[in-house]
C-alpha cells in the first residue's frame, strides 16, 4: 500500500508543479514532500522529476509514472466506489478550468449546485483569460468554446451555441444596418481582444463563400463584459455569444445582424484527459454540467 500512497503524492505534486503548493493542500512542510519524493526515486532508481529554485518538472520517466499511475488511482477509486455501492455519490477533488465570463456567469452557479447536490465532492474552480493545459497544469476538466483541437482530448457536448454580429437599437438609428460582411468596416465595432486569434479580424462564412473582414473602433477591451456593455450603450457593433446576449435579443435591446452569414462555431464542451474518461466523479460532474446548462 505504500506504493499507492507514493503515487497518490507524486501525482499531487506533478499537478502542482510546486512543493510548497503540493504541501500546503497535504498540510505538511515542503521539506517532508522533498524528502518523501527522494525516497520514492531512490526506491525506482530513476529521477522522476527535474527540480528549479521556480518549479518542478516531469522526467520522461515521471510522465509514465504519472500517466500509468493515474489510470491505476482512477481504477482503484472506481473499485472502492463499486465495492461500497456508491457510485450514484461519487466523492473526490475535480480541478476545472473555465474562461472568466463563462466561468462567472455560467460555471461557478452550477459547480455551487452540484456541491449542494453531492457533498462529498470537492471543486477547485480556475477561470482564466485563456484555455489552460489539462495536462501541464493538472486540471481535471475544461470548459472550451469552438472546435476541440487536439483530437486525442475527449469532448463531450455541453452546450449548442453561437456567435452573433449585433449592435443597439440607438446605434443602427444613427449609423444604419451592414448588409454585407465588408461594410463592417465602415462602422465602429468593439474589439474584444482574446487568446491568440487575429486582433480585430472577424471571420464570416455563407454555404462555400468565407470573409475575413479587418474591423477597428474607438473601443476594445480583454473583457467581455466591458465589450458588451458598450454595445448596450450604442457604442458600435460587436460579436457576442447566444449564451450570453439571449435574454437582450428577446428583449430588443441588442438586434442580430448579418442573419444569413455565419462566425466560427463556438458550442461548449467539456474536455478531459484520456485516462480519466473512466472516473466516476469526472462522469457525474460532466452529466450534471451539461444537463445544468440545458435547463438554466
Amino acid at each position: 500500500m505504500d506504493g499507492f500512497s507514493d503515487l497518490n503524492l507524486f501525482a499531487l505534486v506533478a499537478r502542482h508543479r510546486n512543493l510548497a503548493a503540493a504541501a500546503r493542500e497535504l498540510g505538511v512542510t515542503p521539506p517532508a514532500v522533498s524528502k518523501r519524493l527522494a525516497q520514492l526515486e531512490r526506491r525506482l532508481g530513476v529521477r522522476l522529476m527535474n527540480r528549479t529554485t521556480r518549479r518542478l518538472s516531469l522526467t520522461p520517466e515521471g510522465e509514465l509514472y504519472l500517466s500509468n499511475g493515474s489510470r491505476i488511482l482512477d481504477e482503484l477509486s472506481e473499485l472502492e466506489q463499486l465495492v461500497m455501492r456508491s457510485r450514484a455519490e461519487p466523492t473526490g477533488l475535480l480541478r476545472v478550468n473555465a474562461s472568466f465570463g463563462f466561468g462567472r456567469a455560467r460555471i461557478a452557479p452550477a459547480v455551487s449546485d452540484f456541491v449542494a447536490r453531492f457533498p462529498a465532492m470537492k471543486i477547485q474552480l480556475h477561470l482564466t483569460d485563456r484555455p489552460m493545459s489539462l495536462q501541464d497544469e493538472g486540471f481535471d476538466v475544461g470548459i472550451r468554446f469552438g472546435e476541440v483541437p487536439d483530437a486525442r482530448i475527449n469532448a463531450r457536448l455541453l452546450l449548442k451555441n453561437r456567435r452573433i454580429v449585433c449592435a443597439s437599437p440607438a446605434y443602427l438609428e444613427q449609423f444604419g444596418k451592414p448588409s454585407v460582411p465588408h461594410d463592417l468596416t465602415r462602422h465602429a465595432c468593439i474589439v474584444l481582444r482574446e487568446n491568440d486569434s487575429a486582433y480585430g479580424t472577424w471571420h464570416l462564412s455563407r454555404g462555400k463563400r468565407t470573409e475575413a473582414v479587418k474591423v477597428d473602433g474607438a473601443l476594445s477591451s480583454n473583457d467581455g463584459g466591458a465589450v458588451l456593455h458598450w454595445a448596450l450603450e450604442g457604442r458600435g457593433i460587436v460579436v457576442r455569444s447566444q449564451w450570453e446576449i439571449d435574454g437582450y435579443l428577446a428583449r430588443g435591446e441588442l438586434v442580430p445582424l448579418l442573419d444569413d452569414w455565419a462566425l466560427p462555431d463556438a458550442n461548449i464542451h467539456a474536455i478531459y484527459l484520456e485516462r480519466n474518461q473512466l472516473s466516476v466523479k469526472l462522469r457525474t460532474f460532466v452529466d450534471f454540467l451539461g444537463k445544468y446548462l440545458q435547463t438554466s
